[in-house]
C-alpha cells in the first residue's frame, strides 16, 4: 500500500525527493500520511480536491482487494 501511494505521489509532484509516506496501523484500518513539499501541495490536492479524491479512491480500491480499509491524509513537510 505504502509503495503504491509513493509511486502515485512521485509521479504528480515536481520534487519527488520530498515525498514521504508514514504508515499508522489502526485496529480496523490503515492510515497513510502523505507528506509533500509546500510547493507541491496544490498539485497533490488539485482543483477543488479532485486529485486528492482520485488518490484516495485508488488507494481504497487497492485496500478493498486485500480486504482492508485505508485512509489517506495529505500533510505538508515542515
Amino acid at each position: 500500500m505504502r509503495e503504491l501511494l509513493e509511486v502515485v505521489a512521485k509521479a504528480l509532484v515536481s520534487n519527488p525527493d520530498a515525498v514521504a509516506v508514514n504508515e499508522v496501523q489502526g485496529e480496523t484500518s490503515l492510515i497513510l500520511e502523505l507528506k509533500v513539499g509546500p510547493e507541491d501541495m496544490g498539485k497533490v490536492i488539485g482543483k477543488q480536491g479532485r486529485v486528492a479524491k482520485a488518490i484516495r479512491t485508488v488507494m481504497r480500491a487497492a485496500a478493498a482487494r486485500d480486504g482492508r480499509r485505508v485512509t489517506v491524509e495529505i500533510v505538508e513537510h515542515s
